[in-house]
């Protein structure tokens, strides 16, 4: 049976530090993100959006609660197991583009695949440097590029090999707005075109519009969804956090 949902949390809580000092930075989160589906995470500062997708991801522990990438519960995996599965069902895209300078554009994006001795799909490849637009920059070094062009190299190199799931931490946080809506849009694409899935952490509701679905975090707990997101209705939802209750 294929499973229709590409990660996903149950009952998540995570708690930083102990006793008194401690942060509750995930209340009881149950969140699905569906296979094939753009999903945007929105949220005030400290609502808990980027430690939900560090969890998600594998990047950090939940205290309770179960987090899983496709079928795969991810505490049932010692490090090794996880450090595997990040590398081979798991993409990231963050802020900063961390291109390896001294490799082409070519070698960057297969720079996944060639850590794991994998040989990839050529086809799948060379269709995802068209759809990211860098054909004509692949024997270029990182320094030759535009901030656009980097962070385009870094999700072509996120979706090189045919992850389950692709995280993005604020990926256009470091672009001008032109650049942005550029990489943004090429996220859409990434998840049309190839049946991929994208969960994105963004405070920016310009954003969160090219997005399937928002959702939303106040205070370590989901309080919203929005669905066919326009950046106006973002925008007002988001004003709503900051109404005193």
């Amino acid at each position: 049976m294929t499973t229709t949902t590409a990660a996903r949390v149950v009952d998540a809580v995570k708690v930083y530090g102990t006793g008194d000092t401690g942060v509750r930075a995930l209340d009881g989160v149950s969140v699905d993100f569906p296979v094939g589906r753009f999903t945007a995470i929105m949220g005030p500062s400290g609502s808990g959006k980027s430690t939900l997708m560090h969890c998600a991801a594998g990047l950090d522990t939940l205290t309770s609660g179960a987090a899983h990438v496709g079928d795969t519960d991810l505490s049932t995996l010692d490090d090794r197991r996880l450090t595997l599965l990040r590398r081979d069902r798991v993409g990231f895209v963050f802020q900063a583009f961390n291109l390896v300078p001294t490799l082409t554009v070519a070698e960057n994006i297969r720079l996944p695949l060639d850590l794991a001795g994998a040989e990839g799909d050529p086809e799948w490849i060379a269709a995802l440097i068209d759809v990211v637009g860098l054909r004509d920059r692949l024997h270029h070094r990182p320094s030759e590029l535009s901030g656009g062009q980097q962070q385009r190299v870094a999700v072509a190199r996120a979706f090189a090999g045919q992850p389950d799931v692709v995280f993005a931490d604020e990926p256009t946080g470091n672009l001008d707005s032109r650049s942005g809506e550029e990489v943004l849009g090429l996220l859409g694409r990434a998840v049309r075109q190839t049946s991929r899935t994208v969960v994105m952490v963004t405070h920016d509701p310009m954003a969160a519009a090219h997005a399937d679905e928002v959702v939303f975090l106040a205070d370590g707990r989901l309080v919203d969804r929005m669905t066919a997101p326009t950046a106006d209705k973002v925008l007002d939802r988001m004003k709503a956090f900051e109404v005193p209750s």
